[in-house]
């Protein structure tokens, strides 16, 4: 602002002098010589004297109002520099962390991806897991089966269920695919007169029988029994019709065999 006013200052003079050249032809002496004789006259004598003050403040108001360009240039440039660092540094730091997030990025996407990977194994290892059957004697129709002058072991062919196909149900046998716990059942049914049992089997031993037996031939005969075994895996389970007993199956499903893996063990 104070630079301003004495830039000011310094045209009006000049404009008053380049005027009156223009209107009188006045050349530097006249004009002086003018001035003062103006001067004179308008003022008293101590004018001189203030106006010698008043240039002396004037050239000091200018002096002081004008600022120190090359002070202002390299503070300028100063701060200029002190940015140019901070800007770099914040480069840095933003690379940084553009680093930091991108390896993050690149775990969590492997995490998700072993993640991934574990779930369709456990899926997988699930199915290999989900073993079930269960099966009648016939499908439609009646049938004796018995009695017969030795055991005999009974093809349930009728298949309702048979999850992972461990039983087959032409030779009437299930055989372990996994080391585990198992649960078998077995029902019986028949006509009085005639005992009807059968017996769940491992690996050949006999384990638990339904049996039973009512002395009347219009009397009707119904048994179940069950049974949970340790398999290994090749382990066999079967049923067998006692010597000299009989059943009889019909649409009904009266007679049925049926196991499921309780669970795996290692």
């Amino acid at each position: 602002m104070k630079a301003l006013v004495c830039i000011l200052l310094l045209l009006e003079t000049f404009v008053f002098v380049v005027q009156q050249q223009v209107d009188g032809g006045l050349n530097e002496k006249e004009i002086s010589q003018q001035i003062s004789s103006e001067d004179g006259r308008q003022n008293p004598p101590q004018t001189d004297t203030l106006r010698a003050e008043a240039s002396t403040d004037r050239q000091q108001y200018c002096d002081l109002g004008i600022p120190d360009i090359h002070a202002a240039l390299r503070e300028l440039t100063a701060t200029v520099t002190e940015q140019k660092g901070n800007i770099r540094a914040l480069e840095t730091q933003l690379r940084e962390q553009q680093t930091f997030i991108l390896e993050e990025l690149k775990k969590k996407n492997e995490e998700i991806s072993n993640l991934t990977l574990s779930q369709v194994e456990l899926r997988k290892e699930n199915r290999d897991r989900e073993i079930a059957f269960s099966a009648s004697m016939i499908e439609s129709g009646l049938e004796y089966i018995g009695p017969f002058t030795t055991e005999i072991t009974l093809t349930y062919r009728n298949i309702f269920t048979n999850i992972g196909n461990a039983y087959n149900p032409i030779t009437g046998v299930f055989t372990a695919p996994l080391k585990g716990a198992y649960m078998f059942r077995v029902s019986v049914y028949g006509h009085g007169g005639i005992t009807a049992a059968a017996s769940i089997f491992k690996n050949g031993k006999k384990l638990v029988t339904a049996y039973d037996i009512q002395p009347q031939d219009q009397d009707r005969l119904n048994a179940s029994n069950g049974v949970v075994l340790i398999l290994e895996v090749g382990d066999v389970v079967y049923v067998r019709l006692w010597s000299g007993m009989r059943i009889i199956d019909s649409y009904n499903n009266h007679n049925t065999f049926s196991g499921f893996l309780l669970f795996p063990l290692r």
